[in-house]
């Protein structure tokens, strides 16, 4: 039983740091929160979460950002991708994209391609998946929290560059709606 606690420790511990790296981890008690733009924009960067892997059910990886809202309303979510493939984005599952108590669940397809994107490089393209909006009804902080078997740490990514990799996840944006 004790074996089996300290195992059960060990993988959670280690799943958390594979996503952020030291500098950059995330402190769920608010250190490194990711700030909104002044535009309203807030960029949620897959390298800036704290991650939850899970090698057996990789459907159940788990990103997640602590945020600081300063201007409340109702936001547009995109799921921002680097893929090979614009036709197909190659999401095995539906993706969860839970803020508050509401979630969003959606099979990505390519709503809008970015030209000419510096966050990608050849051969891949930056594909954004239109998600779906959530309504933020006062300024402070939030956790918002996505499921997909896309959520790979860089780490793990570095370990398995021989396979192929038609699609990875990189960010969540969240943009003001215009009234």
């Amino acid at each position: 039983m004790t074996r089996k606690f300290y195992a059960g420790l060990f993988v959670l511990v280690f799943s958390v740091w594979s996503c952020a790296s030291k500098q950059d981890r995330i402190n769920m008690n608010g250190d490194n929160l990711i700030i909104q733009q002044e535009d309203g924009t807030v960029f949620l960067k897959l390298e800036k979460a704290a991650c939850y892997s899970n090698i057996t059910d990789p459907s159940s990886n788990t990103a997640e950002w602590n945020m600081k809202i300063s201007q409340p309303g109702r936001y547009k979510v995109w799921l921002s991708s680097a893929t090979k493939d614009t036709l197909d984005l190659h999401y095995n599952n539906i993706v969860r994209i839970t803020l508050l108590d509401n979630r969003l669940e959606v099979d990505p397809e390519c709503d809008r391609i970015v030209q000419n994107s510096a966050e990608v490089a050849h051969p891949y393209y930056r594909a954004d998946s239109y998600m779906g909006s959530f309504y933020i009804s006062e300024a402070g902080e939030y956790s918002i929290q996505v499921i997909s078997e896309k959520v790979i740490s860089k780490e793990a990514r570095n370990q398995t560059a021989n396979l192929s990799d038609n699609t990875r996840l990189m960010s969540v944006i969240l943009t003001p709606m215009t009234r």
